[in-house]
């Protein structure tokens, strides 16, 4: 029920308007009334009507100065102007302000009963188009997340200008400017898709919080960075640096501690840099930090303090020296079945740090890369791969094993290089296969409104978080996006080709509710459906954004 508030000080109005007019009738709750602007305003404030009905003509403030300030404050508000004066100059000073209705004294039950029925229908017309607004927000925020990725690629490559940088950020959208900046990478991954549905709506349900946190806050800028990371821009003043960082830091702990059972969790923040053009170091900071993850499993929280300990150098050269656990192959495995090619250099220094004094000895280096060697011919094996395609992929295949210490750490790079570029190569076949699954899942399901994200995902049997990511790096479009030009292009054949309904077309192409099917067409196609159908021009093709 909507809320009214009155305002007028002629007690006998006030009350006669307040106990005589059915509110309750007319879809209002009468929640409060004053008689000056003075004394309204504050309670006002604390009720936050939807509508107020104010006279013109007050001690203390009168309804021009009270409206003034409410417009201001609440410019969603309706006011209602009573006023004893036909005065123009009265009427064209509430235009001004932005009242909905001027009405003059004596006010009939009649007039105040047809004035408030069609407030009524505007404010709920408003909110329907908010909540359509919202809705439409929200199936599009990863298209977003999506283009933003790519635009922070070429930052942290160091392939923008600062000028570059600014004109990109302006063309998407993104305020970038700061003081100071720092980055947050945040991983998230399901640890079986065979979890109970309830059990994976709770995954999928706090994922959605982390994400929502940091999309509230203009000084996170959050973006999607590969199938199961995510990214955060944090930029304001240097002395909030680590406040910001710790506090986004926390909200992902609080959220996913309790779900580790089920869900895989890390997050990593590296050092603040001042400058646009240093993004690319504290990139590369970061990213040092996130590769660390598959060294220290049971850390989640991964930051140059939280990995002192493990960074710490040994002070002995000693074999005996070397913590044997670091040098489990399940490392390297680990790495194989989820690193990116992008974290190889950081995870093969975080690797090699604690036994780069060992590696002095000769024994002990061929040891380590004898180790390296057999756990990726094994991994790549594993995924059906042969040798001699592996060999292929090498810049030196036949490279003597007895190296100098300085030549481990590229060996390792290159061996690791050539396993990803095969193990990408079959996922890239396997996602294929999984979309073309997904695309004939939509071909006959795009006209029903049940079609989701969800239901797409249970019908290929992965997570809908994995399916929301690969779709969109593979069709360069995500889940919603793809469905709804699916489904507006049903639509305009329809509307020209045949006489049925807005309505009826609506619920042919998907769309439960034929007002958000119109709303939807009218935001993507640039025009209404009649508008549409009636040939009348518009700005065809509307931004999905």
């Amino acid at each position: 029920m909507l809320k009214v508030f009155l305002v007028e000080d002629e007690l006998v109005i006030r009350e006669g308007l307040r106990d005589k007019i059915p509110w309750e009738q007319y879809g209002f709750q009468f929640v409060g009334a004053a008689a000056d602007g003075e004394m309204a305003l504050p309670q006002i404030r604390k009720l936050q009507p939807d509508v107020l009905i104010t006279d013109i003509k007050m001690p203390f403030m009168d309804g021009l100065s009270l409206s003034r300030i409410v417009s201001s404050e609440f410019p969603q508000m309706k006011i209602v102007i009573i006023s004893g004066h036909d005065d123009f100059d009265y009427a064209r000073q509430a235009i001004e302000v932005g009242v909905d209705q001027y009405l003059l004294k004596p006010i009939t039950r009649m007039t105040l009963r047809k004035v408030l029925l069609e407030l009524k229908e505007k404010i709920e017309q408003e909110m329907e188009h908010n909540d359509y607004q919202l809705q439409f927000q929200n199936e599009m925020h990863e298209y977003e997340q999506m283009s933003r990725r790519r635009f922070f690629e070429k930052v942290f490559e160091g392939k923008l200008s600062v000028k570059e940088i600014y004109e990109e950020a302006a063309r998407r959208s993104i305020e970038i400017t700061g003081s100071c900046y720092n980055l947050l990478l945040f991983y998230l991954r399901e640890k079986d898709f065979q979890l109970s549905q309830a059990r994976m709506d709770e995954l999928m349900r706090k994922q959605e919080e982390i994400l929502h946190f940091f999309l509230r806050y203009p000084q996170y800028i959050l973006f999607r960075w590969n199938v199961n990371s995510y990214g955060v821009l944090i930029k304001g003043e240097k002395e909030q640096m680590e406040e910001m960082a710790e506090t986004g830091l926390s909200q992902i702990k609080r959220l996913c501690q309790p779900l580790e059972d089920h869900l895989e969790w890390y997050a990593a923040v590296g050092k603040p840099v001042e400058r646009l053009s240093l993004l690319p170091q504290c990139y590369q900071s970061t990213n040092h930090y996130f590769a660390s993850r598959f060294l220290t499993p049971n850390l989640h929280i991964l930051t140059e303090e939280t990995l002192a300990e493990y960074l710490t150098p040994q002070e002995e050269k000693s074999i005996d020296s070397v913590d044997s656990s670091k040098m489990d192959p399940e490392i390297i495995r680990d790495f194989l079945s989820r690193g990116t090619s992008g974290e190889i250099q950081e995870f093969v220094e975080s690797y090699l740090y604690n036994i780069r004094e060992a590696l002095e000895s000769r024994m002990f280096r061929d040891y380590v890369v004898l180790n390296i060697r057999f756990t990726i011919m094994a991994y790549v094996e594993s995924i059906g791969a042969t040798r001699e395609e592996y060999r292929e992929r090498l810049r030196d295949s036949d490279r003597d094993m007895h190296m100098k210490p300085e030549e481990v750490f590229e060996y390792f790079v290159d061996m690791l290089q050539a396993a990803v570029s095969i193990r990408d190569k079959e996922s890239n076949y396997q996602s294929s296969r999984m979309l073309r699954k997904v695309l004939d899942y939509i071909d006959e399901n795009y006209t029903k409104d049940t079609l989701s994200l969800n239901s797409a995902a249970e019908a290929v049997d992965v997570s809908a978080n994995y399916l929301s990511a690969i779709f969109s790096q593979n069709m360069q479009k995500t889940f919603i996006e793809y469905v709804t030009a699916k489904r507006m292009e049903t639509a305009k054949k329809l509307l020209r080709g045949t006489d049925r309904s807005s309505g009826e077309i609506a619920a042919e192409v998907g769309y439960k509710d034929p007002h958000y099917f119109s709303f939807v067409f009218k935001k993507t196609q640039g025009m209404s459906p009649r508008e549409y159908r009636t040939g009348k021009k518009g700005q065809q093709g509307g931004s999905m954004k």
